[in-house]
């Protein structure tokens, strides 16, 4: 992919604060006023902006929205709105953003992008290349990023994305700033997705504990009946688990849950995509393709089927995140706290696994879940993977 080609994050634009107060760039940054103080300050005060910056925190708390507004800050003048709108909508010449399709970030994206980061600004202060999944790197692409970092140009900032500082090399973690995001509160999420979609309030609420302040993900589950039901099936048949059979079965429910959902997020893109390549190609719809553009058709599908890939992927580490909940709510009740569940709505059910079970049992239990996550990474097949999970479930012990 060429350095021009590079896919790049999208914002509104036109941010707007909770009270409806447009601010650009910062209007779209939420909940994080100690880093927006930081990244403002260091946008102002070139003596002290460092050349590289490590942005983390839980996935949904608004990394990639903050790296976008640092980046409108640096690169545009100040008060310079359509230089701002530009980089938020990542369209500005000296703003490149790279956000992986697949399950890791190909050494050529990195490449391409390490590339770029050479380049002069051509219209702002700064040129600002934002890494989002700086944690999808292998080895040998975090080493070619390590490069860079080392020898930056002088007018490139460097903002790298990723849950937590451990999931980078510490060669890399060394010659980085690490501003670290707040977890948002559940009641201020709700506010904040009843707000954006209007639900009401008890809907807004249980997507938010659901999420777990995730605010994707609960904007997501407010706004989606099936998803929320799907979410409620998925952990009803775990509950049900009681031998091999079950946990076979419910294996296959969970992938086949992801599957769905991942195709309902991926078919209307993947149409669109086709759709625009033939055009730009000049095929008329229906029309045969002729032999001399396959292969760009090709590479279009190859890039679908890695995304397609990635989106079940993490739609099964999902549904893991839900059953860590799950089980959490398990060890809270049987250490006698009960005013903090995530599942609220399946007390009942999980009230019945904290009397039958011992806490030494649970915590077996996450600690699976844990180290299946972790399998996952590592491409283990999704469903094996989950059933050896499932089997410890039943047992209550690894086998």
């Amino acid at each position: 992919m060429a350095a021009d080609s590079l896919p790049v994050t999208t914002a509104s634009s036109a941010p707007v604060h909770g009270d409806g107060a447009a601010e650009l760039p910062w209007g779209e940054v939420w909940g994080q006023d100690a880093a927006v103080h930081a990244l403002r300050t260091a946008a102002t005060d070139p003596a002290g902006l460092t050349h590289a910056w490590l942005i983390t925190g839980p996935p949904g708390s608004g990394r990639s929205t903050l790296a976008r507004a640092f980046a409108a800050a640096l690169i545009a003048e100040p008060g310079d709105e359509n230089a701002m709108r530009q980089v938020l909508a990542g369209t500005h010449p000296d703003y490149a953003a790279l956000r992986t399709e697949g399950v890791i970030i190909s050494i050529k994206d990195a490449r391409a992008l390490v590339e770029r980061s050479y380049f002069s600004p051509s219209l702002g202060r700064y040129r600002v290349i934002v890494m989002e999944d700086a944690d999808r790197m292998a080895e040998r692409t975090s080493n070619v990023l390590l490069k860079a970092l080392e020898e930056p140009p002088e007018r490139t900032v460097w903002v790298l994305c990723a849950p937590s500082e451990a999931d980078l090399l510490p060669t890399i973690r060394s010659r980085v700033r690490t501003l670290r995001l707040r977890d948002p509160e559940v009641a201020d999420v709700a506010r904040l997705i009843q707000l954006r979609t209007g639900v009401d309030a008890q809907i807004a609420e249980q997507s938010a504990r659901h999420a777990q302040r995730h605010i994707g993900m609960a904007q997501r589950l407010a706004t989606d009946a099936a998803a929320r039901a799907r979410r409620d099936d998925l952990l009803r048949a775990v509950l049900r688990v009681r031998g091999v059979s079950s946990a076979v079965d419910a294996a296959a429910e969970i992938v086949a849950g992801a599957t769905d959902d991942a195709k309902a997020l991926t078919a209307e893109r993947d149409q669109a995509e086709r759709a625009q390549l033939l055009t730009t190609l000049g095929i008329a719809a229906g029309a045969a393709v002729p032999p001399a553009v396959r292969s760009q058709l090709k590479a279009l599908e190859d890039e679908q089927k890695r995304r397609a890939t990635r989106s079940l992927r993490d739609g099964i580490d999902r549904v893991l995140t839900d059953l860590q909940s799950l089980y959490r709510d398990v060890l809270m009740l049987q250490f006698g706290r009960g005013d903090d569940l995530i599942n609220l709505e399946l007390a009942g059910e999980l009230r019945g696994v904290a009397d039958a079970w011992d806490p030494a049992r649970t915590l077996t239990v996450l600690d699976e879940i844990s180290e299946t996550r972790t399998r996952m990474e590592q491409n283990v097949s999704p469903v094996l993977a989950l059933e050896n999970m499932l089997i410890t479930v039943a047992h209550g012990r690894i086998l």
